[in-house]
């Protein structure tokens, strides 16, 4: 989309899931900022509404709160339904709801890892199937799928997101290669490396410590501003990270020295310097208390 027609449209209608921390609350405020009609999807009402507050602020036209978890497909569909009921189209997707999880294959509790890996795929597959009859009906539609560096590389200790993020992405190429016949539907994928969101400190961990995003470090508001960059420029996939590309390269084309590499920089890069007993965080519930656009890190 060029610059003209962006600025010749009419302002978005805009769904975001995860809208309530991180990645997905600073993209809703930025939609908001160039007037979108939002709809605000995530497990926690309250921080849902605190976030409507800011993108209100921020100059939304209209914004709607749905409470809902991306595992129930009904939940989705409604929020979908919220959107094309209330404002009578839907322009733009952003999903960013995801859970992580600290701890080796061993040790960790199957029925978490089995939660996080299951919130990103199967709850993508919920959304495509809920979005995908509306933008056919619409010939046109936008859907950017917050995907992360550890879609295309592997880490210790972080097998169950991995797994999660590696799956995600199988599916949204897939979807790529099976919208074809529509030229105006677009899926994109955005991957950031580092990003100061909350999601570290809510993280299941059974390692003794929470996590501690990898530098470079940026703000959710910067990686935000890519998924609209995609939005008006789709790509099929969108690193947001400088250092994601070198990375990438290692893993694939020296392994031996990446496997080597890898675990000793983690625990000196990757962890928090606390102490934290076994927990679950917030990947069956929400912790809305723990919910923002920022984590406790600095970003640039």
């Amino acid at each position: 989309m060029t610059a003209e027609q962006t600025a010749d449209r009419a302002p978005d209608v805009v769904l975001v899931l995860g809208a309530s921390s991180g990645i997905g609350r600073a993209s809703a405020v930025e939609f908001a900022r160039r007037g979108a009609s939002l709809v605000l999807f995530s497990r926690s009402l309250s921080a849902l509404e605190d976030a409507a507050t800011e993108c209100r602020a921020a100059g939304a036209r209209a914004v709607e709160v749905c409470p809902g978890d991306v595992l129930d497909a009904d939940a989705v569909r409604a929020a979908v339904e919220r959107a094309t009921g209330t404002f009578g189209r839907l322009d733009v997707v952003v999903h960013s709801a995801t859970v992580m999880a600290y701890g080796t294959v061993e040790d960790l509790d199957p029925a978490v890892f089995e939660r996080v890996v299951d919130t990103a795929i199967q709850g993508t597959f919920h959304l495509f199937r809920a979005v995908l009859p509306v933008f056919r009906a619409q010939q046109r539609g936008s859907m950017v799928v917050v995907s992360s560096l550890l879609a295309s590389v592997a880490t210790p200790t972080m097998g169950a997101y991995i797994t999660a993020k590696w799956g995600q992405l199988g599916l949204i190429r897939t979807l790529q290669q099976e919208l074809r016949d529509l030229p105006g539907v677009h899926v994109s994928a955005v991957a950031p490396g580092g990003t100061t969101t909350p999601i570290y400190s809510q993280a299941a961990t059974v390692l003794g410590n929470t996590g501690h995003p990898p530098p470079p470090v940026y703000t959710p508001e910067r990686v935000a501003r890519t998924v609209v960059a995609v939005v008006d420029r789709p790509r099929r996939l969108r690193q947001s990270g400088i250092a994601n590309p070198l990375i990438i390269a290692g893993f694939r084309l020296l392994p031996p020295v990446y496997d080597a590499l890898v675990g000793p920089l983690l625990k000196v890069f990757g962890y928090a310097r606390d102490s934290v007993a076994a927990t679950t965080g917030n990947v069956f519930a929400p912790v809305p208390e723990k919910e923002a656009t920022r984590g406790p890190f600095r970003g640039i």
